[in-house]
């Protein structure tokens, strides 16, 4: 287990995974506002395609880390929260948002490619793309949020 580089308790991944979460939101508004308000929908689709593929890749190491290198359990014991039980449930609400939100996202991204002429989506498709990427977007959102929420309670408090 790599030490973190942050001042908290947390590994090497724990950290890396919360600040790339930072990143990843900004990104995300910023490729929705480039779509919603400057109408640059190449640039739209080249942040999205890029930000699914770098947090697959992401998600995909972490859970490695996780599952196999990193006693989280341990790194968080130190916190007044963990003997009360509200990292677990801490945990299990960010989970509820952090389960299904690649499945969102990547449907989005799915659909979004296949129904694409050129560079834009048809107009049939328009709405529910917006819709669906409304939802994403705020699955997305509530899984930074609540993990943010999780790893101060775990590793820094």
């Amino acid at each position: 287990m790599l030490p973190g580089f942050l001042p908290a308790r947390g590994s090497f991944m724990l950290d890396l995974v919360c600040v790339a979460m930072v990143a990843v939101t900004v990104l995300m508004l910023l490729s929705i506002a480039l779509a919603r308000f400057g109408r640059q929908y190449r640039w739209h689709r080249l942040l999205q395609l890029s930000l699914a593929i770098v947090l697959l890749l992401a998600v995909l190491a972490f859970e490695i880390d996780v599952r196999f290198f990193t006693d989280w359990r341990k790194l968080a014991e130190p916190s007044p929260y963990y003997a009360s039980s509200w990292v677990d449930r801490l945990l299990l609400v960010h989970l509820c948002f952090a389960i299904p939100t690649p499945f969102i996202w990547g449907y989005v991204v799915y659909a979004a490619v296949k129904n694409f002429r050129e560079v834009r989506p048809t107009a049939e498709y328009s709405q529910q793309h917006r819709w669906w990427g409304r939802f994403a977007t705020v699955a997305m959102l509530m899984t930074a949020i609540t993990g943010w929420i999780f790893y101060w309670t775990a590793f820094v408090a």
